[in-house]
């Protein structure tokens, strides 16, 4: 089974300061929905693992992050695509819980719930607590200069995970997976 894990804001949609707060304020990123389409159409799995501070914090409620993520998966069935899975962490940035990256515990958990090496599975985020999730399972950290990655790029370029991969947008990684993929 091929995952691959995705970060949200940055990286599927705008991200919105100081945050979303609510479906009317989720606009994808271009190439977004049809990255994922892609993805999907070559037996990808697609998984989100997101921190969701706003909760803890009680700034929106699970409802108002499910109504986003309902508008999320039907734009990107529209175009053929499917989100296979949500995961999330809910907990303030001082929890100090085991799921909010930039520790691993939603990716362990991803792992276990599909089965799946980490060492084969791409995550993506637009920034360094994204990537060093990755890194600390074992997994392929992917930066998108979407959201906040060309600023993590320029400013954390020395702090990235080795083998990080750098690209513009979730398109384009898609494109480099299908092309890998083709090319076995």
């Amino acid at each position: 089974m091929k995952v691959i894990v995705l970060d949200r804001d940055g990286v599927i949609n705008e991200p919105r300061k100081p945050f979303l707060r609510g479906p009317e304020d989720w606009v994808p990123l271009p190439g977004a929905i049809e990255a994922i389409s892609l993805l999907t159409q070559w037996g990808w799995r697609v998984v989100l693992a997101i921190n969701q501070s706003v909760i803890g914090r009680g700034l929106i409620t699970v409802d108002t992050m499910n109504a986003i993520h309902e508008r999320l998966i039907k734009q990107a069935a529209t175009e053929g695509g499917r989100i296979h899975a949500i995961f999330f962490c809910p907990h303030a940035a001082d929890a100090d819980c085991a799921c909010r990256k930039p520790k691993p515990g939603m990716l362990r958990t991803i792992a276990q719930r599909f089965g799946v090496d980490m060492a084969k599975v791409p995550v993506v985020g637009d920034r360094l607590r994204d990537l060093r999730a990755a890194a600390a399972i074992g997994a392929q950290p992917w930066l998108v200069r979407t959201g906040f990655g060309a600023e993590t790029e320029r400013e954390a370029a020395s702090e990235l995970p080795p083998g990080t991969q750098v690209v513009d947008d979730l398109l384009a990684v898609a494109k480099m997976l299908i092309a890998q993929a083709s090319s076995r």
